[in-house]
Formats: C-alpha cells, sequence, structure tokens
C-alpha cells in the first residue's frame, strides 16, 4: 500500500530525463529498536518495520537532505542496508552545545543517478561582519547554531550545489529573522560566484518559518530565493490543520533578482508525500512521529534535458 502510493505522488525516475530532489526533517533520526514490532516499554519506538517505511519513501528520490540526524547513526546505517550498495551518504560533524541539539544534516543520494562532484563544506559568517553587527537589533550575534552544510553533485552531465540546514526554531518566531537574513545574504553572494560557472544552488531543509510572509519568510527571500508556487498550499507537518498551514520545510533558489537562474530546468512538478495515510493508520498523532516523523518529506523535480 506505502509503495503503490509512492508510484501515484512522486514522479517515476527516468534516466537522462529526470531528477527528484527532496528534504525532509525525520524525527530524532538515531537510535532504533532492533524489532520488528514495538513492545510497550521499548524505547525508542522507531523499530525495523519504520526503518523499512523509511527507506521505501527515500528510494523515490535521487538525493534527499535530512535534518535531525543524531550522533548515533543505527537508524541511518540500517535504512542504507535496506537501500543498497548503490547507495551513497555525506554527513556533516554532529553539532555540539544545547542548541545544537546532538544534530547532523546528512545527504542521502542514488549513486546509479546522481555523484558527488567534490564540494563539500560547511557555511559561516566572517567574525568581521559578525563584530561590526553587534550593536544592530535583531542581528546574528554569533555563528549559525546548527550550521548550513553544502555538498555539490552531478547528474546527467549538470552539476548542482544543495545546501541544508535546521535553522534554530528559539522562543518566539521573532528569533529566527536575524539567522534567516544571514543565510539569504549568504547564498545569494554565493550564487554569484557559483553562478559563473553554470552550477546550480538550491537551498532545502527546515527553515522554522510559520506562515508564508510573515518577517522570518520574507527575511528569507530577501536576496531572491523563492520557493515554487506548487508548495505554497501543502502542510509541511503531521500536525498541520486546513488553514494553519506552516511553513517550516522548504525548497527554493535564485528565480533572477540579479542572481544567476538555475540551468537545470525545473518542471513545475513539486509536492509532498503524506506518508501518514498509508502507514500507522491506527496509531495517534503523536504516536507516528516517534516511529516515523513530524514532518512530511518534500520534493521538487528537474528536468536534466535542457530547455
Amino acid at each position: 500500500m506505502l509503495r503503490d502510493a509512492l508510484d501515484e505522488a512522486v514522479p517515476a525516475k527516468r534516466v537522462d530525463h529526470n531528477l527528484v530532489i527532496a528534504t525532509w526533517n525525520i524525527r530524532a533520526f538515531g537510535d532504533v529498536t532492533e524489532k520488528w514490532e514495538t513492545g510497550e516499554d521499548d524505547s525508542p519506538k522507531r523499530n525495523l518495520a519504520d526503518l523499512r517505511a523509511i527507506a521505501d519513501i527515500l528510494s523515490r528520490f535521487d538525493v534527499v537532505a535530512i535534518q535531525e540526524t543524531r550522533s548515533n547513526l543505527k537508524a541511518l546505517r540500517h535504512v542504507l542496508k535496506v537501500l543498497g550498495p548503490d547507495w551513497g551518504f555525506i554527513l556533516s560533524d554532529t553539532t555540539r552545545g544545547r542548541a545544537g541539539n546532538d544534530e547532523r544534516l546528512a545527504f542521502v543520494f542514488d549513486l546509479r543517478r546522481v555523484r558527488p562532484s567534490g564540494l563539500a563544506c560547511e557555511l559561516v559568517v566572517p567574525q568581521e561582519e559578525l563584530d561590526a553587527e553587534r550593536i544592530s537589533e535583531g542581528a546574528l550575534r554569533e555563528q549559525f547554531a546548527r550550521t548550513p552544510y553544502a555538498v555539490s553533485f552531478m547528474a546527467s552531465g549538470s552539476t548542482f550545489t544543495l545546501v541544508t540546514l535546521h535553522v534554530l526554531y528559539g522562543k518566539k518566531a521573532e528569533d529566527r529573522v536575524g539567522e534567516l537574513g544571514h543565510i539569504a545574504e549568504w547564498l545569494g553572494r554565493w550564487a554569484g560566484q557559483v553562478g559563473q560557472y553554470g552550477h546550480n544552488l538550491i537551498a532545502l531543509g527546515d527553515f522554522n518559518i510559520d506562515r508564508k510572509d510573515d518577517p522570518s519568510y520574507q527575511a528569507f527571500v530577501s536576496q531572491g530565493l523563492r520557493p515554487p508556487p506548487e508548495l505554497d498550499d501543502l502542510p509541511r507537518t503531521t500536525s498541520d490543520l486546513p488553514g494553519e498551514i506552516s511553513f517550516y520545510d522548504q525548497i527554493a533558489w535564485f528565480w533572477g533578482d540579479g542572481k544567476p537562474e538555475l540551468t537545470l530546468r525545473y518542471t513545475k512538478r513539486a509536492g509532498i508525500f503524506r506518508w501518514t495515510e498509508h502507514y500507522l493508520q491506527e496509531l495517534d498523532g503523536v504516536g507516528k512521529t516517534w516511529r516515523v516523523s513530524d514532518h512530511y518529506p518534500l520534493w521538487a523535480e528537474f528536468s536534466t534535458r535542457g530547455p
């Protein structure tokens, strides 16, 4: 049932035709109970069957940015075993400190479709910029709590760089504006550099934006980044209600405004996968989130065949 639903919801992979890029915040993706059924006293609640379902979902994409990967890699390693030898992964180091929440940023990718092209780096703000803005209200006062992670890939002769991040939630929405603004500025400068070489820059991850057009969203798009309109009205989390859709997770790139646009052609197909409608329907909402996630995977399709 899950696989049939995936067939309907996600574009099929077609050799030398398309590229399906996704992002997914998989809740507390670290340890696993190594049983096929979770007992009442077992912790964590996520089990081997859940990891197989997660692997089935991941397998439909060419490359997936995963947030909330923990220092404990047991769950990720089990998923990679299910996916098989044609899949690879690249991880950032664990972010230390309370704000870092023991998280890594990860990319999982289908080696039959994409290959790393050499670049892997973390994004940091120069100290001079931090010093210059300490007097500014709402400025970023230190480095990103969870440093954005960038990796470049190649597919069908096209090079693209994915930048993934998990913005610090903070105590209130205003706490995120400074970080999102700096991320947008950083990416704007970098896009101008990589665009000279025909590379494509795509930002994706959990930006913790509450609503479209709120101050956090305005900071995020301030330099020309835009998510595709096909994602505008889709829920990001399993608890989103009609009329109260969050805008946390995003896939976005520059659509002009003086910045290089993608050489990859966006097919105007993007979406989420509502796995809750096809797996663990017998559980309540919170119970499902600890077994799989409290977020839906978000994806966008690009053509590798040119204009």
